[in-house]
């Protein structure tokens, strides 16, 4: 994990330079003739990307996009209207029944589909119109790193080339240096609070909150700790009974609207006894971990992740555990 993690740079610029035109091409068609509708066909991992690229979408297009519960099409057989509609699957497998089937689906009733898949052989990547490989390269460990990150640089490269905005897309062409700084950081605060936790609040908010959605998943995947996602905006909800003296919340203040919100809810949350750990950029002096930053904001959770990447598989090793063989796991997950 801890080796494929550390080589997304490289595979991220190989990703930037091999699908330009195809981007491109999809972006020109989608502006042409803008769809009646949007959804995404993802699970775990792949659904977090899915939801990062839902958030672009709809902040820097203004197009709604939704998560369709696959189980309409898959156990329900419901009678979706797909004709003018867009889906958007993003798999690392591209194997699972549930993902694959929506999308023929889709694509059978009228819908662009495209695929953001990494295994470019596979029946998701035939059953799309649109198949763009990740090129996040073979991955071994069952805990999806690498093709993680890939996943959000196709999201931005997906609304980017839709959006036409060179400046956003030059943005992107330094993110491999941004990867290589992101693993560089020392995480190893966080290694040592929580290695004897078998709890923990992971909490992001706007285009952070997928951040937090993935942390969460590889602290229960490699580390064995219950951990759970909140928004910052839900966590003053059902969430705070929870909160007692000492409980861990791993914070994500990314550059944005929100920023300011998540610093002041990680001083609330230590006055009421919270053990904090606000992972937030340089200039943020209540900070506990130093969050990496991109060129620009949109594509700060990019380089966040890769920083927390190396910390969960350290903190795996901390706690005793081997991160690539989670227990009760296979790399390739098929459900209907």
């Amino acid at each position: 994990m801890l080796r494929e993690a550390r080589s997304a740079a490289d595979h991220v610029a190989v990703q930037l330079t091999l699908e330009r035109e195809r981007y491109a091409e999809l972006g020109g068609k989608l502006r042409a003739a803008p769809p009646a509708g949007i959804v995404t066909v993802a699970r775990g991992s792949s659904d977090h990307a899915a939801n990062y690229c839902a958030y672009l979408t709809m902040a820097r297009l203004g197009h709604i996009v939704a998560s369709l519960p696959m189980s309409l099409v898959t156990l329900n057989r419901a009678p979706l209207i797909a004709k003018n509609a867009l889906a958007i699957a993003i798999s690392q497998s591209g194997q699972s029944p549930d993902v694959v089937e929506p999308i023929r689906y889709f694509r059978e009733g009228g819908a662009t589909t495209v695929a953001l898949v990494n295994n470019a052989d596979s029946p998701l990547a035939r059953a799309a119109e649109w198949s763009i490989p990740l090129h996040a390269g073979v991955e071994s460990s069952v805990a999806a790193t690498k093709s993680f990150i890939a996943s959000l640089v196709a999201g931005a490269l997906f609304t980017g080339h839709w959006q036409d905005d060179a400046g956003f897309l030059q943005s992107l062409e330094r993110l491999p240096d941004a990867l290589r700084t992101a693993a560089a950081c020392d995480w190893s605060a966080a290694v040592e609070a929580l290695a004897g936790s078998d709890r923990l609040m992971v909490v992001g908010r706007g285009i952070g909150f997928p951040l937090a959605l993935e942390a969460a998943l590889k602290c229960k995947e490699t580390c064995a700790i219950q951990a759970e996602a909140f928004s910052g905006a839900e966590i003053k909800h059902g969430p705070m009974a929870l909160i007692d003296d000492g409980y861990p919340l791993l914070m994500f203040a990314t550059r944005g609207p929100s920023q300011a919100g998540m610093v002041q809810l990680a001083d609330e949350m230590r006055h009421r006894g919270a053990r904090v750990l606000l992972a937030a950029p340089s200039d943020i002096p209540q900070r506990d971990l130093t969050l990496p930053v991109a060129a620009t904001p949109d594509l700060d959770p990019i380089v966040a992740i890769q920083a927390f990447y190396v910390m969960a598989a350290q903190l795996s090793a901390a706690r005793g555990l081997d991160a690539d063989k989670p227990r009760h796991l296979n790399k390739v997950t098929r459900t209907n």
